[in-house]
């Protein structure tokens, strides 16, 4: 027989265990619910200066003259919005724009609005878990990625095969198009703009768990994807734009903050030398995150436009 303070101290420990397993557990949900469940949008965290100019930005795209296209998901019954806007001359080149985290189409108002500018059909979609569209969770590009797919096919199927496509994204949205830039593309498409997306999803969360909640990332990053694969059916350990990258062979341009603190600007060095493809890197000097263009719009027009006028032929 045992002796009692041994028994003592096995059942403080048998507590302390189950205490420790219980807080692990809360804290994975909590970090699932807080990244991957639809949230408010982040408007009330935009810089003043893109505020003022997006709503700008916004009010002008609500006066064109737009298209709705709804498909399904790729691996779900999910129904999925975007807005076609034409070029106001007629053109066979097209720009699909990728959105950023927990916003929609609507948000890169002020990046159609450029593009419209240049000459460009855009075609923008809302992401599944976003306004605009159906779905659960947000799949921080991943599961998009097949989504986006089935646009551009949808794109060529409705314009025509001539179409030359480009792939546009910022924030999540630049990570979106690099994830897309591995999967087998239709040959129409022949270039990638990228600004300021993330190496990974497990990459982004771990640096968020370490700058939000002060926490390391073990076990929360494991036991908060087992959470997340029982909740949505993927691995976000999968994720990767620099594995993506590896199997890319078109050009793309890399842009990034030079003091961004939410997608690290490190990542943006990671991506850069994961592509087998042609590639070009701004490094935006004082631009936080997502803040690129509205820092230095017109250099930023002039560097995308002669970028596109380079491979979008």
């Amino acid at each position: 027989m045992l002796p009692k303070k041994i028994k003592q101290w096995i059942y403080l420990l048998l507590a302390v265990a189950v205490l420790a397993l219980g807080v692990i557990s809360v804290a994975s949900y909590y970090l699932y619910y807080y990244a991957f469940e639809p949230q408010p949008q982040l408007n009330h965290k935009l810089k003043a200066k893109k505020k003022r100019q997006l709503v700008i930005d916004q009010r002008w795209l609500d006066r064109q003259m737009q298209e709705n296209w709804y498909q399904k998901a790729a691996n779900q019954n999910l129904q999925l919005h975007a807005i076609y806007l034409p070029a106001a001359k007629k053109t066979e080149k097209t720009l699909v724009v990728a959105h950023g985290y927990r916003e929609n189409h609507r948000y890169l108002a002020s990046y159609i609005r450029m593009f419209h500018r240049l000459g460009y059909n855009v075609l923008a979609p809302d992401d599944r878990g976003s306004v605009g569209s159906e779905g659960n969770y947000v799949s921080f590009g991943w599961e998009d990625r097949l989504d986006y797919v089935k646009w551009i096919k949808l794109l060529l199927h409705r314009k025509g095969a001539k179409q030359k496509i480009a792939l546009f994204g910022v924030s999540m949205g630049g990570a979106t198009v690099m994830m897309v830039s591995g999967q087998k593309l239709p040959h129409q498409v022949k270039a990638i703009i990228e600004d300021c997306g993330y190496s990974s999803v497990t990459a982004e969360l771990t640096y968020e768990l370490k700058q939000q909640f002060h926490l390391p990332a073990e076990p929360l990053i494991t036991t908060a994807a087992w959470v997340a694969k029982s909740k949505t059916g993927f691995d976000f350990h999968q994720a990767s734009s620099v594995k993506q990258l590896h199997h890319n062979q078109l050009p793309t341009f890399f842009i990034h903050g030079g003091n961004d603190k939410f997608v690290p600007t490190k990542m943006v060095y990671q991506n850069y030398h994961a592509t087998a493809g042609i590639k070009q890197l701004w490094v935006v000097r004082h631009a936080s995150h997502a803040m690129s263009f509205y820092e230095q719009p017109q250099l930023y027009q002039k560097k995308v436009s002669h970028f596109l006028t380079t491979y979008l032929k």
